[in-house]
């Protein structure tokens, strides 16, 4: 069982901001410009109890929030376009069963969009927190935080790949559908 690390996670290139203990949504606006995976600065305002958000535009990832059906979703893109399917660092969320976020680093020049819902690009159960434009890209709960129902537990520790040019081109070309928007 693992604790919230904001040093394991700047170590692996993720700029984190802390979110109050037990909850997964930040406590104050800001937090796009906030996030940071600077340790000197991490030390000076951590809490102990804290939860891990992963800012995605700071970091310049890419998650995919692979819930309910996502899996399945997932499994099916990659059938359809003949790729395997992408390995990364991955975390399972506390919703449990096949519950996952998946870290990819976003390839350069392209701009990813967060979506969910029905607006999601990749199919259902598949939300997008990408970075963004202009700091207003979306966020994960990082591995180690704890809500009511568990800990976001890294399943996968492998280094973050980045994002398949395939499955970039699948989130940005309905990128008309997709709503920005600060989650």
């Amino acid at each position: 069982m693992s604790i919230p690390d904001p040093f394991d996670a700047a170590a692996r290139g993720l700029a984190v901001f802390a979110i109050p203990p037990g909850g997964n949504r930040p406590a104050e606006p800001g937090w796009q410009q906030r996030a940071t995976s600077d340790p000197a600065v991490l030390r000076r305002i951590w809490r102990p109890g804290d939860n891990i958000g992963v800012g995605c535009w700071r970091s310049g990832v890419v998650g995919l929030d692979l819930d309910d059906n996502g899996v399945d979703s997932l499994a099916a893109l990659c059938a359809t376009h003949g790729q395997p399917w992408p390995k990364t660092l991955a975390v399972a969320t506390p919703s449990g069963g096949q519950h996952r976020h998946l870290y990819y680093r976003c390839p350069p020049g392209r701009i990813v969009l967060s979506s969910s819902g029905r607006h999601s690009p990749l199919g259902p159960g598949i939300d997008v927190r990408g970075p963004g434009r202009g700091g207003r890209g979306g966020y994960l709960v990082g591995p180690g935080s704890l809500r009511a129902g568990g800990r976001y537990e890294i399943v996968d520790p492998r280094p973050i790949a980045v994002l398949p040019r395939w499955l970039a081109d699948v989130i940005t070309a309905n990128r008309a559908t997709a709503k920005e928007n600060r989650g």
